[in-house]
């Protein structure tokens, strides 16, 4: 049997339409909640998309191209 989750510890994603009105209404509205809400939002971005720990090929690889495609433009700057 899955755990029964509460409705305010629910994820929008996973919210029925029938319960959006009763969630909406749990939200914290106040200005603090809304900048706690913006500060979660930009702690998630900042690592997932910033503050990457594992470097990996793929990385690598772009810089690598890159560089391949600056020499290109440099060596035939006619193009």
């Amino acid at each position: 049997l899955p755990a029964a989750v509460l409705l305010k510890d629910t994820k929008l994603m996973d919210v029925k339409l029938g319960q959006l009105g009763s969630w909406l209404a749990m939200r914290d509205f106040t200005p603090s909640g809304i900048l706690g809400a913006i500060r979660r939002g930009h702690q998630r971005y900042y690592n997932k998309y910033i503050n990457v720990r594992k470097g990996g090929l793929g990385g690598l690889s772009m810089v690598l191209a890159g560089y391949v495609v600056l020499s290109y433009m440099w060596s035939y700057s006619h193009v």
